[in-house]
């Protein structure tokens, strides 16, 4: 029991800071892709419900290719590719060097595609779930397209997307442990390297499980409060 205190203690017997690094990593990570996956996901729903067929074609393919693709393959290519495509770019222009990419960036710009393409389609739905009247009495009422998104459409698009966007953020939060993969130090890879120097696997990686574990939980009680409120608004309407 004293061994496990030991490796469970902060300093440098211990690895408890290089854990408590890891949660606020994967934290960070998934708080950083979440706003940009929405937003990127809300204007791919925009785009497919366009009149120009060209929008619509691209926003297909685009969540066609990424909720096709294995995550750590997409990964894989937002890394190992823009470091590829910047060092050709300044090839290009006369300009030799290695180029590195930073893996928390790389992390957000690949799970922010994956999180889009999953978004676009909760976005979407919610969209076609509004009644056409809900436009029509805003144009009645002398409102431009944009104050109607605005005033009218956006509240009840948000409290329809809500539960689809809820459970894509809990998958959001298990796919930051794919970055561990690129050497970025979340919560597995910090585990994992604590596992493997103390070949106590089955302590850390059970560490790893209850971290993840108490993230879900806090998120699910977040998330809860969120929706609670949202339903009360809508009563009160």
């Amino acid at each position: 029991m004293g061994e496990y205190l030991t490796l469970l203690s902060f300093g440098d017997l211990g690895w408890s800071d290089e854990i408590a690094w890891g949660v606020l990593i994967t934290v960070s990570l998934a708080l950083a892709t979440l706003p940009v996956g929405l937003f990127i996901g809300f204007m791919i729903a925009l785009s497919k419900q366009s009149e120009e067929w060209t929008l619509r074609i691209a926003a297909d393919i685009y969540t066609t290719i990424f909720r096709g693709l294995p995550e750590l393959l997409t990964l894989f290519l937002v890394y190992f590719g823009l470091q590829i495509g910047i060092q050709q770019l300044l090839k290009a222009i006369g300009i030799d060097g290695s180029i590195e990419i930073n893996t928390f960036f790389a992390g957000v710009i690949a799970l922010a595609l994956v999180f889009s393409s999953y978004a676009s389609e909760v976005f979407l739905s919610a969209f076609r779930a509004i009644p056409a009247g809900q436009y029509e009495g805003g144009y009645a009422l002398g409102l431009r397209h944009r104050l109607v998104m605005r005033m009218i459409v956006l509240p009840q698009l948000i409290r329809i997307a809500l539960p689809g966007l809820a459970n894509l953020w809990m998958i959001l939060l298990k796919d930051t442990a794919l970055v561990s993969a690129i050497g970025l130090t979340d919560i597995l890879r910090q585990t994992g390297v604590a596992a493997r120097v103390s070949k106590e696997a089955f302590l850390f990686f059970g560490i790893a499980f209850l971290l993840y574990f108490v993230l879900a939980l806090m998120s699910s009680v977040v998330i809860n409060r969120i929706e609670a409120q949202a339903k009360r608004g809508e009563q009160a309407r």
